[in-house]
């Protein structure tokens, strides 16, 4: 039965009605319209205000600062600059692994690069600071080659280990 009592109404009729009675009809749309309107709200007019066309990279520079990417995405340019920040011949001998908590940590090739490179951390500092500013990196720490560990399995015992120096 519907809601004046005379005949049966169909399941499809009820759904309309009630989904009718959630959403308003086409005279409520319109009102909102009419406020949007008096609001001064942007509408959906193609050639209205706030409609206007921007760059792709305003647009790209706006959602990344409101997603909070803006430190990743510097983290990720210093890496992939890292020749271009401290030349050929240096990028050649050395590589960044990764940045944590404020820490960029770089692979030397021996441990003499790894020394001159702690010598130059106060430059490379200075320059990531002024290229890189929202990566937030605080210090710089060298590792030297990686030498081969003669641990094996769980346990294992104190012993001289062979007598030579690797790097």
């Amino acid at each position: 039965m519907n809601d004046s009592g005379d005949e049966p109404r169909s399941e499809a009729s009820a759904v309309y009605l009630r989904l009718k009675k959630l959403f308003g009809g086409p005279s409520a749309r319109s009102s909102k319209t009419r406020r949007r309107a008096e609001s001064g709200e942007p509408g959906s007019e193609p050639f209205g205000a706030g409609r206007d066309p921007r760059g792709l990279s305003s647009v790209m520079d706006a959602l990344t600062t409101e997603l909070g990417w803006d430190s990743e995405l510097d983290k990720a340019e210093l890496i992939g600059a890292w020749s271009e920040l401290v030349g050929e011949s240096t990028a050649s001998k050395s590589q960044p692994l990764g940045i944590e908590d404020g820490v960029l940590t770089v692979q030397c090739e021996s441990t003499a690069w790894a020394t001159q490179l702690r010598i130059m951390r106060v430059e490379l500092l200075t320059a990531i600071a002024q290229r890189y500013p929202r990566a937030g990196i605080q210090s710089i720490r060298f590792n030297g080659p990686d030498v081969p560990s003669w641990k094996y399995g769980r346990r294992s015992t104190q012993w001289r280990g062979p007598r030579d120096t690797y790097g």
